[in-house]
């Protein structure tokens, strides 16, 4: 189980701490005036009773604080949740509370960080409490359509609406180590219910979370979020259509253009070729992952997130040479449209031999997923640059290129299909798949001449 922190603790872990251990700078935002009636909505003997002993016990008269500070040199609107007032519950004065946040948030245009452990809706409020998720649920779409990045912290435990609305709704979504996630709280899930399907761990396995962060690193890594989901809310431009495009990245591999179509796929095909991992590391100084789908999936084979290039926030997604799986598609659509409501500028490598065509990948809904990317691609309003550094394989790497500015290095190509497959459905005896292969011109220089690519980029400068 990982360890509790109190909300003001959470608060402490972002911001510092002074020597007193309260959080550093912490600016509390005034709450709402509210009227409750005695024993609250329904009457529920007792409840007064209850709120004044969690109140004594945790020095808190709700279950949320809510406040500004400096995170990473970033304003930032901070929530954070007090799991020992009555489990971190949500009821209306909490909606209140939120509600007042997300507006000050928006008004002040500053991104909103959550540091959530909650139960879910207080029961002593009754339906009154529940609404209180369609509140939170509207407060964080607004922000969304605002342009203001919001950043999850799910602590243990986080379960139930709370989970369901300011946890798995945020553009990022860190935890705590051993952190307890889930909708179903451990009181109500099935007695068979295999409980490691509610850690941290196994929701960062399946792609619900990006990522699983030790107390320690907390600052650091909310810090560099931060820093990189604002550069286009601080940026000069005006409008997503006015963000400047990426430059595409020097080549790293074969300086000289492949003699024959054959060639080309065999250099593309060539295990020591740099892949995707080399070509973010040589292009960025810095840079964080988003992981996963929130459908339950991911793809190793495919890296997104946020990185900087030379001073400016870069969104990324690449392929890393192996067939593209659904779960990866909808990744790279999520990613590029998280960019896009940001105002940063996307970066995309291109290099897959095609989608992944198994009958797994069927049921897991690849034509639905591939579909998804282009329409991403096709109305995403800020620039996409797209450089194929590797293999082109059919529709499944043309989901992730952009129209118009798309590059190619030297060992790569770009094919309809595959020069053996075509072989294949032509009827050809197999010894005619490299004079196919010159056929369907697949070359860095025929893709050019084609105006399929805008050019072959050069090898880095040394």
């Amino acid at each position: 189980m990982a360890e509790r922190m109190s909300a003001r603790q959470a608060v402490a872990a972002l911001t510092g701490a002074t020597p007193d251990g309260a959080p550093a700078a912490f600016t509390e935002l005034p709450a709402p005036k509210g009227i409750s009636a005695p024993d609250g909505p329904l009457a529920w003997q007792g409840y007064d009773e209850s709120r004044a002993r969690a109140a004594t016990r945790t020095g808190e008269d709700e279950s949320v604080i809510c406040g500004t500070a400096r995170v990473g040199g970033t304003e930032t609107v901070l929530i954070s949740f007090e799991f020992g007032f009555l489990g971190g519950s949500l009821g209306e004065r909490t909606g209140d509370r939120l509600e007042a946040a997300y507006t000050h948030a928006r008004e002040r245009r500053l991104p909103v960080v959550s540091l959530i452990a909650t139960g879910g809706s207080r029961m002593q409020e009754g339906m009154l409490a529940l609404l209180q998720l369609q509140r939170v649920a509207r407060q964080s779409a607004l922000t969304r359509a605002a342009g203001l990045p919001q950043i999850a912290v799910v602590r243990d435990p986080t379960t139930g609406g709370g989970w369901a609305t300011l946890g798995a709704g945020a553009d990022v979504i860190l935890a705590l180590p051993g952190a307890q996630i889930g909708f179903a709280g451990s009181r109500v899930r099935p007695a068979d219910a295999d409980p490691y399907a509610y850690t941290a761990e196994a929701q960062l396995t399946a792609g619900h979370i990006d990522a699983v962060v030790r107390p320690e690193e907390l600052r650091d890594t909310v810090g560099h979020w931060l820093t990189l989901l604002t550069d286009g809310a601080r940026g000069s431009h005006d409008g997503a259509a006015s963000v400047a495009a990426a430059e595409p990245p020097a080549a790293l591999g074969h300086a000289a253009p492949p003699g024959t179509g054959w060639d080309a796929v065999s250099l593309a095909r060539d295990p020591r070729r740099p892949r995707a991992e080399a070509y973010l590391d040589a292009y960025f100084t810095s840079r964080e992952s988003v992981n996963g789908d929130r459908c339950g999936g991911t793809d190793a084979g495919t890296l997104c997130g946020f990185g900087v290039h030379e001073g400016r926030t870069v969104a990324y997604a690449a392929q890393c040479g192996t067939a593209t799986l659904p779960a990866g598609y909808r990744t790279a659509a999520r990613l590029i449209r998280l960019a896009d409501r940001l105002g940063l500028p996307v970066l995309t490598l291109v290099d897959t031999p095609g989608a992944a065509n198994d009958a797994e990948a069927e049921r897991s809904g690849a034509g639905a997923a591939i579909a998804d990317l282009f329409a991403a691609v096709a109305t995403v309003r800020v620039p996409v640059t797209s450089l194929l550094i590797g293999e082109g394989g059919s529709g499944g790497a043309l989901a992730l290129a952009a129209p118009g500015n798309t590059w190619a290095t030297p060992d790569s190509y770009f094919s309809v299909i595959a020069p053996e497959l075509a072989t294949a459905i032509l009827k050809r005896p197999p010894a005619e798949t490299r004079a196919t292969a010159d056929q369907l011109r697949l070359r860095p220089q025929d893709l050019l001449s084609l105006g399929v690519i805008r050019g072959i980029v050069p090898p880095a400068r040394t």
